[in-house]
């Protein structure tokens, strides 16, 4: 029987009794969630194993792959240079990166790329997870591309595009990575890393597999699940193209490499504390003012995703509660964030000023909407005055 160690205010004990169940029916190995509500600090919890192999166990500071909880990272780092006036969000891309003004991309915005609608879902050749480590050379290699679509015409999951392609504002100007920009600007003081010093990933969580069945899907998922099945095991398909290449080699997101390279897409490193003092700084204005906050969440698509299969909604990296961001009903208007496969979750609600993370190494089958994750988000607001 797995002890949840931390702190959970009486207010949330729900939330403490979700995470709890969770490890009760063997659906969980190591995990931590916490919650601020503004700046108080609510839930803090955590529990199980870190690393399988050695039996290390879970502690407070027990930093975890967070995967595509990253892109919300990234977006904040692209908002906050678009408040400083470093680019226009709706102006040309080619205006600043002249590269990228072929094979149809000439009318791209920053706004595509952010959003999901760059046409560029996907990595024309196979790249290893050394190549992947080069921002400037992933920059090159999807400046030379030919898009899928016409970009602004369609959205598709950027799954690890996403990075490169927002990656790149950062970078080309700041003169930075997005890891380098995010410690700088506004981590510094969080347990949160885009491209990971080895003293971090030696006391990292281990990710391991699903254990089958431990990851029922939500109600009425079996059918979207089922089309996303087919689609991630046809090499062909845009959801199996977005999602493996780079490949991260041996030991999967376990590999050195991957978390050293900080993919600024799905490579991020980072505590539940830390993920979640994220969101409690974006919504206090710490990190960009209000206005620019509410311009990035506001959706900027919403309907067919081409490479989710099912329909999404984005604003400006940000993902907005939709088929594939699944929130209480509660938080369906004021809710944005960010999933990561295998099933974290990072999660903050602009009237509410909540902000939740959760963070776990048993990998869930689903790549977004893991009912664990949904189950800590519909007490978290079952808990809300």
């Amino acid at each position: 029987m797995t002890t949840v160690q931390g702190h959970c205010d009486p207010a949330f004990s729900a939330v403490r009794d979700a995470f709890e169940e969770n490890f009760a029916e063997g659906r969980e190995m190591g995990a931590a969630v916490t919650v601020y509500a503004g700046d108080r600090l609510v839930v803090d919890l955590w529990g199980g194993i870190a690393d399988r192999r050695s039996g290390r166990e879970w502690v407070r500071d027990t930093p975890c792959v967070a995967f595509s909880c990253t892109k919300a990272v990234t977006a904040a780092a692209a908002a906050l240079l678009a408040e400083r006036g470093a680019y226009d969000v709706d102006g040309p891309v080619a205006k600043w990166w002249p590269e990228f003004a072929v094979n149809g991309k000439e009318d791209t915005t920053a706004a595509h790329l952010l959003s999901h609608q760059s046409g560029l879902p996907a990595l024309a050749r196979p790249v290893s997870a050394e190549e992947a480590a080069d921002p400037k050379a992933m920059a090159d290699q999807l400046a030379a591309q030919t898009p899928e679509w016409v970009p602004g015409e369609a959205h598709g999951y950027q799954a690890m595009t996403y990075g490169w392609l927002a990656g790149e504002i950062v970078r080309r100007h700041s003169g930075r990575t997005v890891g380098a920009f995010v410690k700088d600007e506004f981590a510094r003081d969080l347990d949160l890393w885009i491209g990971s010093p080895d003293s971090v990933i030696e006391r990292a969580a281990k990710l391991t597999a699903a254990r089958p069945g431990s990851t029922d899907p939500l109600p009425h998922a079996d059918d979207l699940l089922t089309r996303m099945s087919k689609a991630y095991l046809d090499p062909q398909s845009p959801l199996n193209r977005a999602l493996n290449n780079p490949s991260p080699g041996k030991g999967g997101f376990n590999n050195p490499v991957v978390l050293r390279g900080g993919w600024p897409a799905a490579g991020m490193v980072a505590t539940a504390p830390a993920l979640a003092g994220f969101y409690r700084d974006l919504l206090a204005g710490r990190i960009v003012r209000p206005d620019t906050l509410r311009a990035a969440i506001t959706p900027r698509v919403s309907g067919p995703d081409r490479v989710l299969l099912s329909d999404s909604s984005f604003g400006l990296g940000f993902m907005r509660p939709s088929m594939t961001y699944r929130v209480p009903a509660e938080g369906a208007a004021t809710a944005f964030g960010h999933t990561g496969a295998g099933g974290s979750l990072g999660l903050g609600d602009i009237e509410r000023d909540i902000g939740m993370a959760y963070v776990m190494n048993r990998m869930g089958d689903q790549l977004s909407d893991d009912p664990r994750a949904y189950r800590l988000a519909e007490a978290l607001y079952a808990s809300l005055p």
